[in-house]
């Protein structure tokens, strides 16, 4: 099995060579390890609930379902335990590392303190090997979540769970709740992520195989691009979609061959949270033969949109709710732009019939598939209204060969931090100057896009441009970085940096 997509890419808008890009092993660490002090423990207020919890992070054997595979995880399960709360509670999570290398948790997603952010060398220093660390933090806002590692590649192996923290004003008008966990995966099944990436990062990485990109034209004149073959139209917005190619894609921990099977009554009404822990895979997402109603995005109510299928980028989380048929359907998850590894799926049963099988299409991903970031927030989502205070520019850039990608023209490490102050009403005019998708992710904050949609992560189409709007009212060194894992961990991640 080969992992690594093959084509020529060049950075949209300018010059590879304009790049001060170094190789990912020679970035300067931000800041010098042992710089960070233990934060105080948290007191809990009168009355307020304490969720303590902890997560061991180590090297083990999962059953995919029936496909056993070496890897790090927390725990015994894919995903991870769910850890829940209720909006207002104070967390005590600790992580306990029995791995071979240092590890964080990052809580994707959540508006804490910056102490509690889990990433390394930027909130923390990185959990030594046979070491423990406790996050305290309060969780502000109710919604779909989840957790993983900062550190390196350990997303793409098994170090995430949910994260679900509940509205106690929430009247709960539905029958059952199902949490459907999107993967993409290749630990154990003869490569790791970092002999991917160091693929991918080796000058001849781009003759590697994989998939056929085709004659797409790219950016400034590349003479490669992506082959759509029988690619469904519906994926076009996101021109080249990823870079590994993966031979698995799970839902909820499992292959296809074995899908996890969810029981309910015919005629009930389920809530669905939906969450795309995957390090390189936009997924498509459909329930056979039914409409899913979309109410939130990335934990904020949206107003309900009614779907056939729903994008979701790395990172992405969407609830969506359904009034279930009688019989057996299956819950599909297509990789957007890979022609290898199948696709994710699950079943729903609420009587009788065959499980689908594995690669069962389902027409309503041949039709039109919502993009979340067209949704349109509830009223009460919205931030309030009031004038930009100061506005800075974050620019997406980079190639696939060599493989180097930045943030402002340098990667991280090299990058300079976006500088703003305490109270401030910040515009980031953010623009994707590349012919790939990036889904952009915000630490310690959320965003409103200019339709008033809140989010923390947002898909980026090849060169697209967005005004993300966000209040400076949580004072600290705060990541800004591409979510698709590889990226990430080739330069593309810069800070965003203010005191009280």
């Amino acid at each position: 099995m080969k992992s690594i997509s093959r084509r020529t890419m060049f950075a949209g808008g300018f010059g590879v060579a304009a790049l001060t890009l170094a190789a990912c092993g020679d970035r300067a660490t931000p800041t010098e390890a042992g710089a960070f002090a233990s934060p105080p423990s948290l007191t809990p207020k009168a009355g307020q609930n304490v969720v303590t919890q902890t997560l061991t992070a180590a090297p083990t054997t999962l059953d995919l379902g029936g496909k056993a595979v070496s890897t790090w995880a927390y725990g015994e399960s894919l995903p991870g335990p769910l850890i829940r709360a209720t909006a207002g509670d104070l967390m005590r999570i600790t992580l306990d590392n029995r791995l071979p290398e240092t590890s964080t948790i990052h809580w994707h997603g959540i508006r804490l303190h910056n102490a509690a952010d889990g990433v390394p060398g930027m909130t923390q220093d990185a959990v030594e090997p046979q070491a423990s660390f406790t996050y305290e933090f309060v969780v502000p806002d109710p919604g779909t979540y989840f957790l993983h590692s900062h550190v390196g590649l350990q997303l793409d192996r098994g170090l995430y769970a949910p994260l679900i923290i509940d509205d106690p004003d929430e009247p709960g008008d539905y029958d059952a709740e199902w949490i459907v966990t999107l993967d993409d995966w290749l630990d154990g099944t003869g490569q790791t992520p970092d002999e991917v990436l160091a693929a991918l990062t080796d000058a001849g990485a781009s003759d590697a195989g994989g998939m056929d990109h085709g004659d797409m034209p790219m950016g400034d004149g590349g003479s490669r691009g992506m082959d759509h073959g029988d690619m469904p139209m519906g994926d076009e917005p996101w021109g080249d979609a990823g870079d590994v190619a993966y031979p698995h894609f799970l839902i909820n921990g499992r292959v296809p061959e074995a899908p996890e099977i969810f029981e309910a009554k015919p005629g009930q009404r389920v809530r669905i949270r939906l969450i795309n822990a995957s390090a390189d895979t936009i997924f498509a997402l459909a329930l056979g033969d039914h409409d899913l109603s979309v109410t939130h995005s990335d934990g904020f109510p949206v107003d309900p949109v009614t779907a056939k299928a729903l994008y979701l980028g790395m990172g992405e989380r969407y609830d969506v709710m359904v009034t279930v048929k009688d019989g057996m359907f299956p819950l599909v998850a297509r990789p957007v732009g890979k022609t290898s590894g199948g696709q994710g799926l699950a079943v729903m049963r609420t009587g009788t019939g065959e499980v689908p099988a594995p690669g069962v299409q389902v027409p309503e991903l041949d039709g039109e598939v919502v993009i979340g970031s067209a949704l349109e927030p509830a009223e009460t989502a919205r931030l309030e209204d009031r004038t930009v205070d100061t506005e800075l520019e974050l620019a997406f850039q980079g190639s696939v060969q060599p493989y180097q990608w930045a943030i402002n023209g340098a990667p991280y490490g090299q990058n300079t931090p976006l500088s703003i102050r305490e109270g401030q009403r910040v515009r980031i005019i953010a623009t994707n100057q590349t012919m790939m998708s990036h889904p952009l992710h915000i630490h310690g904050h959320t965003f409103a896009l200019p339709s008033g949609l809140r989010k923390d992560t947002v898909m980026m189409a090849p060169m697209e441009s967005l005004a993300l709007d966000f209040d400076a009212d949580n004072p600290g060194r705060w990541a800004a970085h591409c979510h698709n894992a590889y990226h990430q961990e080739a330069g593309m991640m810069t800070g965003i940096d203010y005191a009280s």
